[in-house]
């Protein structure tokens, strides 16, 4: 719950002492003692208020919030991200079932995930492999590690898998051209030339033969 903002105390030009005279005077300096007197009181009634969240309530009593979460602050862990993880312990504890809601546990926390695959082998059917950029992985692994523990599935490894982006450029344009293709070979040629003649031609046939008498 978040208290509502004080409005302007705006006071008229002509006694806001800044207006009539060039120098600054009384009714401008009691203008601005007023307003900061009841700034510090709307503090003052906002800070009950301000210790049932826990980004802005004070170290001890974040504490026990997080105790009362289920919660508990890893060695090295800044204050930042210990107060985000006392926020959304309810929503994270509801969404850890499920691929869409254990991602958005990572998203929540300032990790992407780029996948989560299960079942990718027959004999390795428990294992979930979390597919995360090489930067996520250096930077947060303790965290991982934590989140994993508390709301990772029963019965289940988990195996990170680190993946190197590469960005590609390629430039494009418009071009044009001509093409044109000649063919030029060295072939023999033969030429067979008949002249014509008379021919004369003479046939005789001769038969024997043998008889019995």
């Amino acid at each position: 719950m978040k208290a509502p903002q004080l409005p302007k105390i705006n006071v008229p030009w002509w006694q806001d002492g800044a207006t009539t005279s060039e120098a600054l005077k009384e009714p401008h300096y009691l203008t601005k003692g007023v307003s900061a007197f009841w700034q510090r009181m709307r503090d003052w009634l906002a800070w009950p208020l301000a210790q049932l969240d826990p980004l802005t309530c004070s170290e001890p009593l974040l504490d026990l919030l997080a105790w009362d979460r289920d919660i508990q602050r890893f060695d090295g862990e800044p204050l930042s991200l210990y107060r985000k993880r006392v926020k959304f312990a309810a929503i994270n504890a509801k969404d850890a079932g499920s691929v869409a809601g254990f991602k958005a546990i990572f998203e929540r926390l300032g990790i992407g995930i780029v996948a989560l695959k299960e079942r990718e082998r027959r004999d390795e059917w428990d294992v979930i492999t979390i597919e995360v950029r090489d930067s996520a992985m250096a930077q947060n692994s303790r965290l991982m590690l934590e989140l994993i523990r508390q709301y990772g599935r029963t019965c289940r490894r988990y195996r990170f898998q680190v993946s190197y982006p590469a960005v590609l450029g390629i430039r494009h344009g418009t071009f044009g051209h001509s093409f044109s293709l000649y063919v030029a070979s060295n072939l023999p040629i033969h030429t067979l030339t008949a002249n014509g003649q008379q021919m004369n031609h003479n046939k005789h046939v001769f038969v024997a033969s043998m008889r019995e008498q």
